[in-house]
């Protein structure tokens, strides 16, 4: 873990983020966001709100076309293969997965290892089984994605994405097709990062989450904040987030809750 705690992991000023698909079409406008180390943020939104693409150039992946985005203090429009390092500190896990059919789950796991940390499948063999066990999914190592439901195939993706032991982990819409059961594991499991895992010798992992439904993401501990209308509102914390009169946020909150953690 970075020993330097007051600079923040994510910092946007004046931010602009464009559609992944599209560039010339902006999706958010004006973000001023920071992140502190240890944190755990959802950001919520409805569909086609721009919560992938902002998780996107928050993993670096993405340049925003206004504003200032810093990585744990280092701007990104400066990263080049130098600052490689810096995006090593991230984790990303995307809906649904997004994992190579053509390897089976172990190889998937390892893939970080054999490219970002030049490993011989010999070398990454004792993590990979290390995190496979972790995350339940020994029994799989040897399936390929295609044979599997989807909820092992995000969990699977879920173990790639740690597999590097990042500081910050980005997820989108983790929840997304999940029954109560894997929900309620994954929020489990996200708290125990949350709060300090031994996989990361007890030190808190920075979250952040993306949602469309709110109501899974209950938590005192956690922050929130709003995405609609090309806009990004910090809401708060819970109760905040419970009080506030903003329409799209109530819809966010609607209907029966199911599972809290």
């Amino acid at each position: 873990m970075s020993e330097n705690l007051t600079i923040p992991a994510i910092e946007m000023r004046g931010v602009t983020v464009a559609a992944m698909r599209d560039a010339s079409l902006t999706v958010v406008a004006d973000v001023n966001w920071s992140v502190a180390a240890g944190e755990f943020w959802v950001v919520a939104g409805p569909e086609r709100s721009g919560k992938s693409d902002l998780l996107m150039l928050a993993a670096g992946l993405m340049l925003p076309t206004a504003g200032c985005y810093r990585l744990f203090g280092s701007e990104t429009k400066h990263f080049g293969e130098a600052e490689l390092a810096e995006r090593l500190r991230v984790g990303f896990v995307f809906q649904g997965g997004h994992l190579f059919n053509q390897l089976t789950i172990a190889e998937n796991v390892a893939l970080p290892l054999r490219y970002r940390k030049n490993l011989a499948a010999e070398d990454g063999a004792q993590p990979v089984a290390a995190m496979l066990e972790l995350l339940e999914l020994t029994p799989l190592a040897d399936v390929t994605p295609a044979n599997l439901a989807a909820h092992w195939r995000q969990r699977a993706a879920l173990a790639r994405a740690l597999i590097l032991q990042p500081e910050v982990l980005l997820l989108d819409n983790p929840l997304t097709g999940l029954g109560a059961r894997h929900q309620q594991w994954w929020l489990q499991f996200l708290d125990r990062l949350a709060h300090g895992h031994e996989w990361f010798g007890g030190g808190p992992v920075t979250l952040v989450v993306t949602a469309d439904d709110l109501r899974p993401w209950k938590n005192e501990r956690r922050k929130f904040a709003l995405l609609r209308d090309k806009k990004f509102l910090p809401v708060g914390g819970w109760p905040e987030v419970e009080s506030h009169c903003d329409p799209a946020l109530k819809e966010l909150l609607a209907g029966p809750l199911e599972t809290t953690i």
